[in-house]
């Protein structure tokens, strides 16, 4: 199911000052890049209001509205694809600068953007087209960076730098909550209406824009050098080879990122709207809960790879399955009759949440060096797609049945998740494959 490794045994060596300057950059670009990507859904409704009709109906501009947020996640396949193709022939920096700048302009370009007042029709168009651009970079980012940074670093400290690179893309999403809720309490909605909800997208994008100057500083990744210096790279289209050889690879990376994308789109993302709407809880208590998971998520993401690299990836996802299972189950039940704990039990489900930290070092040793981008990228964007999708609308068939529907949804991947740490245990756990 894993690439072969190489026959030479890899160095143990300590993190050195280069890897900590990587791994930094990496992860400060990361977090600037997904809140680049997130920040839009903080400010749908003015959005929706300063570009469609007027005389629309509230309903339909929302569905609009959301419907050029999703359009972001369906580009992620593709521009994962496209972006990882090149980033297996020409070099993982290429694309990991790449992927920065393609969402760093048109987060800028959508604080510039004219309303439907001033141009009509042509500003949701435009507002569509920098949204597909975005998706396409996000695509590109997530298994980039992964790939770029398991390639930097010792081969018994890829958990950690995985982990750490994923942490800064949660951090993120904190930014992007943070930021959005100082806006609103700093201008009056009049104020937001007129010029106020640029200043988030315009800081997006000059902080993006450095962040792609800091992104110079990096080196090509050592592997993908030696596969240049070896002329090794993939002979054929690099997705072609991963469809054909390596499709155990492809499933299992699947199944994992299922149970990402459960976590984050369930526990972080949806659970503060069910919070307001099935318990009572004002929008900014269940907000400040939220935020304080997403804390606990970022801490959780860091010791879950330290845990990979120490004990290995299959404990750490039985037992990381095992305290989700359980501190979700515990929310989930407890929330309605112990309104007072709502701040340490959604902390803890936030943090075991942080065990999916664990889950990119296997993706990466999942496939060889010469098609690994293409292989990771394609399985992860394609069902982070399908599954990302997908939940909100299985959880909210769930909710009809019971209310207890979010903790069935995310228990039942836990037990995928517990089950496929029990098998990566049982075989022990690969290497990284320096050459195909």
């Amino acid at each position: 199911m894993f690439a072969e490794h190489s026959s030479t045994a890899p160095v143990a060596r300590p993190l050195s000052r280069s890897d900590f300057k990587t791994l930094s950059l990496s992860a400060l670009g990361g977090a600037l890049e997904f809140y680049d990507f997130i920040i839009f859904v903080f400010f749908a409704a003015v959005v929706g209001k300063l570009f469609f009709p007027a005389e629309m109906p509230e309903w339909l501009r929302q569905l609009q509205t959301f419907g050029i947020f999703a359009a972001g996640y369906l580009a992620r396949p593709l521009g994962g694809i496209v972006m990882a193709h090149f980033g297996d022939l020409l070099g993982r920096k290429r694309m990991f600068t790449l992927s920065i700048f393609m969402m760093a302009v048109p987060t800028l370009c959508m604080g510039l953007l004219p309303t439907y007042a001033q141009i009509g029709i042509w500003a949701p168009l435009t507002l569509l087209a920098l949204r597909v651009v975005q998706g396409a970079a996000i695509g590109g980012e997530v298994p980039g960076a992964w790939v770029f940074v398991s390639e930097h670093v010792p081969e018994r400290r890829i958990g950690f730098a995985c982990s750490t690179l994923t942490a800064g893309l949660t951090a993120g999403i904190l930014l992007g909550s943070l930021t959005a809720s100082a806006i609103n309490r700093v201008f009056s909605p009049a104020e937001l209406a007129d010029y106020a909800w640029r200043i988030p997208f315009l800081l997006g994008g000059v902080f993006g824009l450095v962040s792609v100057y800091l992104r110079r500083w990096l080196h090509e990744t050592p592997v993908f050098a030696e596969l240049q210096l070896r002329q090794s790279l993939a002979a054929e289209l690099p997705l072609k080879a991963v469809l054909r050889e390596h499709r155990p690879a492809v499933l299992l990376s699947m199944l994992l990122t299922w149970v990402l994308s459960a976590g984050i789109v369930v526990v972080i993302l949806m659970t503060p709207t069910l919070l307001q709407t099935l318990h009572g809880f004002a929008p900014a208590e269940a907000l400040q809960a939220n935020s304080l998971a997403i804390v606990g998520l970022t801490i959780g993401c860091v010791l879950a790879g330290l845990s990979a690299d120490r004990f290995g990836a299959g404990p750490t996802f039985v037992f990381g399955g095992l305290l989700l299972l359980s501190s979700s189950s515990l929310f989930y039940a407890s929330i309605a009759s112990h309104r007072d704990l709502l701040l340490p039990l959604y902390a803890l489900a936030g943090l075991s949440v942080g065990t999916i930290g664990a889950i990119p070092m296997v993706m990466v040793k999942a496939f060889p060096a010469a098609v690994r981008f293409s292989g990771l990228s394609f399985s992860y964007n394609l069902a982070y797609a399908i599954c990302g999708g997908s939940t909100p609308i299985l959880v909210s068939l769930l909710l009809k049945w019971s209310p207890l529907g979010p903790a069935y949804y995310v228990g039942a991947l836990c037990l995928l998740f517990i089950l496929a740490g029990a098998g990566l245990w049982r075989r022990g756990a690969p290497q990284l494959a320096t050459v195909a």
